[in-house]
C-alpha cells in the first residue's frame, strides 16, 4: 500500500517538511501522554473493580439473615449439633434463661471467668466426640486461654441442675448460676481452636479442629501467644484469604470468633 502525503502547493518544500515535523512532534507528545496515562488508568479500573466487589460482598452480608445463636460464641460439632456459649454476663444470663431447654446439656469450665455453654442435643445425650468438642469449646472461651493454661477441667450437667436460686443467706450476681447434683467430668480438657470459612454458608466459623475440618479446608489452627487480639485478627484474615483464593474475610467476623488473650498461628 502506497503512502500518500498531502503537500500544500502554496508552501515551499522546506515549509511543508517543517509543518509535518511539527505535527509529528505533537503526535509524539500525545502518545507519550497516553503511555503515561495507561498505568494510572489501569490502577483506577482495578480500584473501581475492588470497590464494586466489596460493595457486592457488603450487599450479600446485609441480605444474609443472621441466626439467633450468632450473637453468642457458637459452632456445630462433628455430628452437626449446635453448641453456644455466652460472651459476657448478660449473654450468660440470656443463654440459660431463654435458650437452654430441658433436653440440652450444660457445660462449664472449672475456672473463674468461664462462659455458660450449652449443647443443643434434643435428648440430654450426644456422641462422645460431640461431648468432648463441647467441653473443649467451653475451655477455650474461658479465662484459661488468657492465662495460657494448656488444659482445664470441664463438667457437664442436665439443665434441671442449673438454677438461679442461691442457698439461704447467699446471693448470685449477673451471669452466675448455681449447679446442684452430680457432675460428669471431663478432666484436663485441652484448649483447641481453629478458624475458617464454612464451604456451604460462607460464614466465618471457629471451634475445635475436629469440627472445623469437617466443614472446610480453608481454615487455620490457633494457639496461645503474644499477638494481641486486634492485630491477630489481621493475621487470620490474611492466612484464610490465602487459602480461600478469592473469598474476602471481614476483620469483625474474625474478632467475634476469638477468646480474650494473646495468639499466634499453629505451625
Amino acid at each position: 500500500m502506497a503512502l500518500e502525503i498531502e503537500i500544500d502547493l502554496r508552501k515551499s518544500l522546506n515549509e511543508n517538511a517543517s509543518a509535518y515535523f511539527e505535527k509529528a512532534k505533537k503526535a509524539k507528545k500525545k502518545l507519550e501522554g497516553i503511555e503515561r496515562t495507561i498505568p494510572e488508568l489501569g490502577k483506577r479500573i482495578e480500584k473501581q473493580r475492588e470497590a464494586e466487589g466489596k460493595a457486592k460482598i457488603t450487599q450479600i452480608r446485609k441480605r444474609r439473615q443472621r441466626e439467633w445463636y450468632e450473637k453468642f460464641h457458637w459452632f456445630f460439632t462433628s455430628d452437626g449439633m449446635l453448641v453456644i456459649a455466652g460472651k459476657d454476663a448478660k449473654g450468660n444470663d440470656a443463654l440459660v434463661k431463654k435458650h437452654m431447654e430441658k433436653s440440652d446439656l450444660y457445660f462449664h469450665a472449672e475456672i473463674f471467668g468461664a462462659p455458660h455453654t450449652i449443647l443443643k442435643s434434643g435428648n440430654n445425650s450426644a456422641p462422645q466426640q460431640s461431648l468432648e468438642e463441647a467441653a473443649r469449646f467451653a475451655a477455650t472461651f474461658s479465662s484459661a486461654w488468657k492465662n495460657r493454661l494448656a488444659s482445664v477441667d470441664v463438667y457437664s450437667v442436665l439443665p434441671e441442675q442449673v438454677s438461679k436460686s442461691a442457698p439461704t443467706g447467699e446471693s448470685i450476681g449477673a451471669g452466675a448460676f448455681m449447679v446442684y447434683g452430680k457432675r460428669q467430668w471431663l478432666r484436663k480438657t485441652p484448649l483447641d481452636l481453629s478458624i475458617g470459612i464454612d464451604d456451604k454458608t460462607g460464614r466465618i466459623v471457629s471451634g475445635p479442629k475436629t469440627a472445623i475440618e469437617k466443614i472446610t479446608r480453608k481454615y487455620v489452627s490457633v494457639v496461645q501467644g503474644g499477638i494481641p487480639k486486634g492485630e491477630f485478627a489481621k493475621v487470620v484474615k490474611k492466612a484464610i484469604e490465602e487459602k480461600a483464593k478469592g473469598d474476602v474475610v471481614q476483620i469483625d467476623d474474625v474478632l467475634s470468633m476469638l477468646p480474650s488473650g494473646g495468639f499466634e498461628l499453629k505451625k
